[in-house]
């Protein structure tokens, strides 16, 4: 079986990285009986300049995106997708547009307890964000979700207090600008494949077995 490691690159308040992460997760599923992945996320803000208490979301989407109908359109066509795949979108309920930095944070902490761990509190956060309009920019909010997870929420709101990880996380976001991410989420196949935006299951799969082909292809030819 040939092992291949993805990397996502991502944020939290991203509904197409939702998306991606449901569409990544069927596509594994699709490849598992050939194919071993191990799954890490890295940090990436899109909206770096919010301050920490957030903002007005549903104003500043509209700003953002030319209006309050063309948001509701956004909204009906992400709806219909995550339908697909198990997400039920509740956008009215955000109420509040989060800076993330402390939300990667916590995925960082999340990401030293082992993948499952990592993985686990990114769905939560998605979740959270999207479905229940719980305002994951709250540093209480977000001790929940640890908690909620399996984490230490003592230790969390110990280390949301303090700046730990603050530089790690920072400098991550800034590598991945470097190296020309420009749009989330952003797929990074064993260090050296690329895959941007949302994909299909059927076309992560697909890309997935050509990569393990070469790799073992690559493997034969050095044994």
């Amino acid at each position: 079986m040939t092992s291949i490691r993805i990397d996502i690159v991502s944020d939290v308040v991203c509904p197409w990285c939702y998306l991606g992460k449901a569409r990544l997760e069927l596509a594994i599923a699709e490849v598992q009986d050939s194919i071993s992945t191990e799954v890490f996320w890295q940090p990436y803000q899109l909206n770096p300049d919010y301050p920490p208490e957030g903002v007005d979301h549903q104003k500043e989407l509209a700003e953002k995106l030319g209006g309050v109908e063309n948001v509701a359109r956004i909204h009906e066509n992400l709806k219909a997708l995550g339908r697909e795949v198990g997400i039920a979108y509740d956008f009215d309920a955000i109420k509040i547009g989060p800076n993330t930095l402390d939300a990667h944070r916590l995925i960082t902490w999340a990401g030293i307890e082992g993948p499952d761990m990592q993985d686990a509190v990114v769905s939560a956060l998605f979740k959270a964000n999207f479905e229940e309009g719980r305002n994951i920019g709250s540093r209480a909010v977000l001790s929940e979700i640890a908690g909620e997870c399996g984490m230490d929420s003592r230790v969390i709101t110990a280390l949301l207090g303090s700046d730990a990880d603050k530089d790690t996380v920072e400098q991550a976001i800034a590598a991945a600008r470097d190296m020309g991410v420009a749009g989330v989420p952003f797929f990074i196949i064993d260090g050296k494949y690329a895959i941007s935006g949302a994909q299909t299951p059927d076309m992560l799969a697909n890309a997935f077995r050509q990569i393990a082909a070469e790799k073992s292809s690559e493997q034969q030819k050095l044994n």
